[in-house]
């Protein structure tokens, strides 16, 4: 069973997230968080201390996900099959965690200050080693060469998207908010796209595993 202090910090960083994507780091006022939290303005320095820890602790909530993402890399196997995990967990992020996502593209937008050099160093040798494994599959001759920074970088701009301009997806496909079979469409387009344009292999093969 969910204690009252867990469930009140869930309904405070929920609260958090969107009132930070929706008005920035600056603009948010605590007393904001609160009366969408449904709890005392005092709940929140209970709980937090300050505005900028709250406002970290949106972005670890985050930067776990984004990492666990990149399990299937971590894992080695079949091309194919580790970036359409990759792509669908990255949709799944998109989707379910839309606002604590709209944050750290913000974050990263002006540089990162709110980042601890901890999760910057993980975030970045996380994406090399993707990095390095596309490479490894090029060299093996499982996919066509393509310059693998830009292709991840590509996944993230597809991905991302529908967190950060859900506004005007919304508007161009008439929803009020996209569902469940909207997702699936996104990650199997973008899957047909990356898988395809890259001619990556779908056949038997021995899986890559990359270490470092």
């Amino acid at each position: 069973m969910t204690s009252i202090r867990e469930r009140n910090k869930e309904l405070i960083l929920r609260a958090a997230s969107e009132e930070f994507a929706d008005k920035g780091f600056a603009a948010t006022k605590t007393s904001d968080i609160a009366a969408k939290a449904g709890l005392p303005k005092p709940n929140v320095y209970y709980y937090f201390k300050s505005k900028e820890n709250l406002y970290r602790e949106v972005l670890e909530s985050i930067v776990e996900p984004l990492l666990a993402a990149s399990q299937p890399f971590n894992q080695g196997g079949q091309p194919a099959d580790v970036l359409r995990a990759y792509i669908r967990s990255k949709i799944r992020i998109s989707r379910d965690l839309a606002y604590a996502s709209k944050v750290f593209a913000s974050e990263i937008m002006h540089g990162a200050p709110h980042l601890s050099a901890e999760q910057t160093a993980q975030l970045n040798e996380q994406a090399k080693h993707n990095i390095s494994c596309i490479q490894a599959w090029i060299d093996q001759g499982l996919m066509a060469k393509v310059d693998p920074h830009h292709l991840l970088f590509s996944i993230w701009a597809a991905t991302q998207t529908y967190a950060d301009f859900d506004w005007q997806i919304s508007i161009v496909t008439g929803k009020a908010k996209l569902d469940d079979a909207d997702y699936e469409a996104a990650a199997e387009t973008i899957i047909r796209m990356v898988i395809g344009g890259c001619e990556v292999s779908e056949g038997s093969v021995k899986p890559v595993k990359v270490v470092g």
